[in-house]
């Protein structure tokens, strides 16, 4: 069977597409229900963290450690943590904790929706 330029230039642009649709997956989710959000502690998003260190007071940072750029995976409590190498941060106000990182978290913009909180993150 011979591949003629129209079949070739179809299955190319076939494969392209699906190639960029697995890489490039959902948009990231930067919103969440309030009622998701513990009361001392936070949920990390895929690029944020939403933090209500008390009831009522939600705040925003960035999921992205100060450190080398990891991303912070991990909450436990009024604390989050970097595990590419340990690094700890205080939801109440994105302060070290712990090194090796020296900067605090970057706070975010935190736009309130109503039942939803979200990060500014342009």
């Amino acid at each position: 069977m011979t591949c003629s330029r129209r079949l070739f230039l179809v299955g190319s642009a076939t494969t392209f597409a699906g190639a960029f649709l697995a890489a490039c997956g959902q948009a990231p989710n930067d919103e969440v229900a309030k009622t998701e959000v513990p009361v001392g502690s936070a949920v990390i998003l895929d690029r944020v963290i939403i933090a209500q260190p008390t009831e009522g007071n939600f705040v925003a940072y960035s999921a992205q450690c100060p450190h080398q750029a990891s991303k912070i995976t991990v909450v436990k409590g009024d604390v989050v943590r970097c595990t590419k190498h340990g690094s700890e941060f205080s939801i109440v106000d994105g302060s070290v904790l712990q090194g090796p990182a020296v900067n605090p978290m970057m706070e975010l913009k935190l736009v309130d929706e109503g039942d939803t909180v979200a990060a500014a993150t342009s």
